[in-house]
């Protein structure tokens, strides 16, 4: 069966961490690139952070750059995104997606029509 799985969301404090993780199942993510995308209630989906399929070419929102850091591990078939200095702004429903061969250029385009899979997201939570 092919998957996409999302775990390590949370409930943090302002400031603190998480990382969260894309994990694959029935394919390998080698040859995908793969997005980080966020949702609250009654907003768009918004794009957060991507990698490459090929050179693991990174790319981060402004509104997480300096804070969110995305990398791979194809040996455990997972995507990371480490979360730093968290702020009530980035509570959301957190989504890990993957497309085939895709670029930076091109997933940086917005398109989610791009993406073959989808993971079921998990709630990040950032309040004291």
């Amino acid at each position: 069966q092919v998957q996409l799985a999302e775990s390590g969301g949370g409930l943090v404090q302002p400031g603190g961490s998480l990382r969260l993780s894309c994990a694959a199942s029935g394919f390998t993510l080698d040859y995908y690139g793969i997005g980080w995308f966020r949702q609250v209630p009654g907003k768009e989906r918004e794009g957060v952070s991507c990698i490459s399929s090929s050179d693991d070419s990174t790319y981060y929102a402004d509104s997480v750059k300096g804070r969110f850091t995305i990398s791979r591990d194809n040996a455990e078939n997972t995507v990371y995104l480490q979360m730093n200095s968290l702020k009530p702004e980035d509570t959301a429903v957190y989504y890990c997606a993957a497309s085939y061969g895709s670029t930076i250029a091109t997933m940086v385009s917005g398109r989610k029509e791009i993406y073959d899979y989808w993971g079921q997201g998990t709630q990040v939570t950032v309040s004291s």
